[in-house]
């Protein structure tokens, strides 16, 4: 979502890298280049100037330490700026009340009903909710058919209600919440093309009816510039606790993303990178600006490790591999793992200098990983810890159990071989990589 803007100030930066010190002269070209990334990524043009007139105030006033380049302190500097635009700290979403009542508000196709399932989503697994789904836009029939449709994927009730009083929809949800003891229930109230007094005056309505502790509103990210006179618009009326950006898995330039709480005060709490149901990020203004660097997001990697490998897994593995004891068994069990931290070149986009090695680019065919993992399974728990042992009529047999060719198999045991050469090199610490 970034790739763009990253790229543009990566170059903007990349020639200071031969100043032996930070003046006016040798940053004017890169502050020029700055400020086009800038505008170019549709960003406002009042933030962009605050930007950057902050950034070269800072730089020409620092001084630089021994143990830093100009080009790290210059860096450094962008990436402060950035965190500083993009809100200072991450916006935590209200969990601890029992029952916590949300609200999504939104214009038409922003993606709302989607982002109540993936909410419903989140708070079940990072916080342990008992969510309930409640249906209250009355006024395309599909909406509450869609929020049945997610409800039943993701096994989440869903209350619904032949009514066109939404207070009496939600007072009968709290009610059903209350007897079947669930704890987050999340409301997906009615959008429209546009902002106008009846949705206003219905949001309202529930507002002033209810003790709303978390009011959202879910934004395309896609629109651009817009989507601050969008904000501005439902927060005049509604107060908003805080924003959801959709789509940001699209072409979108994410400039608006640098906008939002500099222009309206609202926190932006999760973004949306893609349409499945855990594709739900929480926003957290530093990692945010270090992935625009290339700086990578390496917490956000362990994070999804975590959800799918314990601590003593992983320190298991980390030993396996000091020892020369990792085998195709091991790698069974974490290629499993790693299809379920979804897709991987998602992953490769976090590394550090992933943009700068084209990691970015790279797009893994699910069906490739189909067919290594075929190839595996089709070798026995012996051959497996053994790998030594498959010669030609063995890997003939594994061939046409996977259905794939002899040369593939001899593919894949050279690849592992040269994997697990390189892996034991991170484990033991001999290894430089190159970010």
């Amino acid at each position: 979502m970034f790739d763009y803007l990253g790229d543009r100030l990566s170059n903007a930066i990349k020639n200071i890298r031969k100043m032996g010190k930070i003046t006016e002269d040798n940053i004017a070209e890169a502050m020029r280049e700055i400020r086009m990334a800038l505008l170019e990524a549709d960003v406002n043009f009042q933030v962009v100037k605050e930007f950057t007139e902050a950034v070269k105030e800072k730089a020409l006033g620092a001084e630089v330490a021994k143990s830093l380049k100009p080009d790290e302190l210059f860096i450094r500097i962008v990436k402060d700026e950035l965190v500083a635009l993009l809100g200072e700290k991450e916006s935590t979403l209200e969990v601890d009340k029992k029952p916590t009542l949300l609200m999504l508000v939104g214009l038409q196709g922003s993606g709302k009903t989607t982002t109540a399932g993936k909410l419903a989503n989140y708070v079940r697994k990072k916080h342990n909710k008992k969510p309930l789904l409640v249906a209250c836009d009355i006024y395309r029939p599909a909406a509450i058919e869609q929020l049945e449709v997610i409800g039943k994927q993701l096994n989440v009730p869903v209350f619904k209600k032949d009514s066109k009083d939404v207070s009496e929809i939600v007072k009968d949800a709290l009610e059903y919440a209350k007897n079947e003891h669930l704890d987050y229930i999340i409301i997906d109230t009615a959008g429209r093309l546009q902002i106008d007094d009846n949705l206003m005056a219905e949001l309202k309505t529930l507002e002033t009816s209810f003790t709303i502790d978390e009011k959202i509103l879910v934004i395309d990210a896609m629109v651009g510039q817009d989507a601050i006179n969008v904000i501005n618009g439902f927060n005049s009326s509604l107060n908003l606790t805080g924003a959801i950006l959709t789509k940001m898995d699209s072409n979108t330039k994410g400039g608006v993303a640098l906008c939002v709480r500099h222009l309206t005060n609202v926190p932006i709490k999760f973004i949306g990178n893609s349409e499945k149901l855990d594709g739900l990020t929480t926003f957290d203004p530093e990692r945010m600006a270090e992935r625009i660097l290339d700086m990578g997001d390496i917490l956000s990697i362990s994070e999804k490790v975590e959800e799918v490998m314990s601590e003593e897994e992983a320190k298991a593995d980390i030993a396996k591999l000091r020892k020369g004891n990792y085998d195709l068994n091991d790698f069974l069990n974490n290629l499993k793992q790693i299809k379920k931290l979804g897709p991987l070149e998602n992953i490769l986009k976090m590394l550090p200098g992933a943009r700068k090695m084209g990691l970015n680019q790279i797009n893994i065919d699910p069906k490739e990983m189909a067919h290594v993992e075929a190839i595996v399974l089709s070798m026995t728990p012996y051959e497996r810890k053994n790998p030594d042992i498959l010669k030609a009529t063995r890997k003939m047999r594994i061939a046409k159990g996977s259905g794939r060719s002899v040369e593939e198999v001899n593919r894949l045991l050279k690849q592992f071989e040269e994997m697990k050469k390189m892996m034991k090199m991170v484990a033991n610490g001999n290894m430089n990589l190159p970010f």
